[in-house]
């Protein structure tokens, strides 16, 4: 029976799966929404709904994480032992591959307390190093719902300076800010609107979802969370939400108005996301012909990043085999569970190999 390999991305707030077939093609991707601060049973529900769309083949699976950090847990440690027991009851006919850093993948059943650290929010480095043996060099950014992360490429390695959260936000690695859940109080104090600078409240009226249904960018799929008030996922609610912003009453005439300082707010969080690009690319001088990867549902930004750099740009989708895909996302919407999928399917082949060459 043939065996594809399930690649998982355990998150704070999804989850996401990417499979891939033996001929190294990914196949299907799912993403499904997981509040992990509200409890296991949430990761449990998650994976469940996802297990329920894999039929007709044996699989294989191979796990990375950033839930680990939501305060459900006493702290990271617990984080890591928890999502590992619970993918372990939930998948108790598999093995499982966990993704553990700089040490690569580990069963399951060898990892021990000296391992959390390293699994601990290393799905980025799954992602950085797949397109690193993919292409060699440039710079790969990764714009998801809640964060960015940029890593250079260079020769094959992943030039990282930080391999914790903690280090990777002083190296700038790391940047807190994605397209759908990041709070725009987060991402500026201030704002332009009818020419004028205002302050923006200091209060959680509305998220960045907001500022892209408004721009016309934002994929309804990628948007699996409640919006600020709990109301509809419409133009016009999130230009009400974002009136707010600045103490305003929202009226349907005057949209065009909000658009522009939805706009405004869009060109603050690039200039962000744009600051840390430079940040990395002045560590090392890549050719400028080097490019940026954009990864994550937030990668048009990464796109605009790019022509503004005057570098070549890649979508991450495109380091795959062409295959036809079982879903509304994309694997470059879900890059370290089809990474994580693909380096384990490299680890078998690899294996496999060994086993021929002892076998003659």
């Amino acid at each position: 029976m043939q065996t594809n390999i399930v690649g998982w991305d355990i998150g704070g707030a999804h989850v996401k799966a990417a499979i891939i077939d033996s001929d190294g093609k990914i196949i299907a991707v799912y993403q499904q929404p997981c509040p992990l601060w509200k409890g296991i049973d949430q990761l449990q529900h998650a994976v469940s709904a996802i297990m329920q769309e894999l039929v007709g083949s044996a699989y294989r699976h191979a796990m990375t994480m950033t839930g680990e950090l939501v305060d459900l847990f006493d702290n990271r440690d617990d984080g890591v032992r928890q999502i590992i027991q619970t993918m372990t009851d939930l998948l108790p006919e598999s093995e499982i591959l966990v993704f553990a850093g700089q040490q690569g993948l580990l069963a399951s059943a060898q990892i021990e307390a000296g391992h959390y650290t390293s699994i601990a929010s290393a799905n980025w480095l799954a992602s950085a190093s797949f397109a690193a043996q993919k292409l060699g060099s440039g710079l790969f950014v990764d714009t998801g719902s809640t964060t960015t992360d940029i890593l250079l490429l260079n020769d094959g390695q992943v030039l990282a300076e930080g391999y914790t959260d903690y280090r990777r936000l002083l190296s700038q690695e790391l940047i807190y800010t994605g397209i759908v859940r990041t709070a725009v109080m987060a991402v500026t104090q201030t704002a332009l609107d009818q020419g004028k600078k205002i302050g923006l409240m200091a209060e959680y009226f509305a998220t960045m979802a907001d500022v892209y249904r408004v721009t016309g960018e934002l994929n309804d799929a990628h948007d699996q969370t409640d919006t600020a008030d709990g109301a509809e996922k419409t133009v016009l609610a999130s230009a009400r939400r974002l009136s707010r912003m600045i103490g305003c009453d929202f009226y349907p005439d005057e949209l065009p108005r909000w658009l522009r300082f939805a706009e405004n707010i869009r060109a603050q969080q690039i200039r962000q996301i744009q600051r840390g690009c430079e940040t990395r690319l002045s560590k090392h001088q890549l050719p400028q012909n080097s490019p940026l990867i954009g990864a994550g549902v937030g990668r048009f930004l990464v796109k605009q990043i790019a022509l503004n750099l005057d570098r070549p740009y890649l979508d991450f989708s495109d380091l795959f085999p062409a295959a036809a895909i079982r879903s509304c996302m994309t694997t470059a919407d879900c890059a370290p569970a089809a990474s994580i999928a693909y380096l384990a399917a490299k680890r078998d082949s690899v294996a496999g190999q060994a086993l021929e060459v002892c076998a003659r």
